[in-house]
């Protein structure tokens, strides 16, 4: 979709570097991307405690809470994965501008739509952290119950089912939730964003 003309950007009268001055500290987008019932919702909200405690202003994008808002006009197709993809790219990118750490969870399953979200919000402030579940344990968790729909049919384009999910080729980071306690995770995560002296 073109832009239409008669739109011209209006630059803010406070940076993004003000923000964060007045925050003490960056912004980026940790983009949890996983199979459903990986963990990534968990492990987000695990670390967004945890950054919180340490002062660090952060916000928890999850798929299924956006749906029910903003994206909630949006199907399963390929085409509306990559526009609920595309738009809370926009919204991420929104948040960081504010000096704000951006966590989401979205199973966000094509690595174009990742690439997509990389260059919207900017590859430097854009970490791509892989959820690694075998798809049978995820299938055990279930704590949604999905997966017993999927094999039943009921729920049409489901990931890992009968919709592709493709692994991210070089991820920022990979975690293994059925390897590693959350506790264990979220450290290693503070671990990588310390290591480069995001926090």
């Amino acid at each position: 979709m073109s832009k239409p003309h008669n739109i011209i950007w209006h630059d803010s009268s406070i940076s993004k570097e003000a923000r964060r001055k007045q925050n003490n500290h960056s912004s980026f987008v940790l983009w949890f991307t996983g199979l459903s019932g990986s963990g990534k919702s968990t492990i987000a909200n695990a670390l967004a405690k945890e950054l919180y405690e340490r002062n660090i202003r952060n916000y928890v994008l999850d798929g299924d809470n956006i749906r029910n808002g903003l994206n909630r006009d949006l199907s399963f197709s390929d085409e509306d994965r990559s526009e609920n993809i595309r738009r809370i790219s926009e919204v991420s990118k929104l948040f960081v501008d504010n000096g704000t750490v951006v966590l989401t969870a979205f199973i966000s399953p094509f690595i174009q739509d990742r690439e997509m979200a990389k260059r919207i919000v900017s590859e430097e402030e854009f970490i791509e952290i892989f959820v690694s579940c075998p798809i049978e344990e995820c299938e055990k968790r279930d704590p949604k119950g999905l997966y017993s729909k999927a094999r039943k049919g009921e729920i049409p384009d489901f990931t890992g089912i009968d919709s592709p999910y493709e692994e991210p080729i070089s991820p920022d980071f990979t975690i293994y939730t059925n390897e590693q306690s959350v506790s264990e995770i979220v450290e290693s995560i503070l671990n990588l964003l310390e290591k480069r002296k995001l926090i």
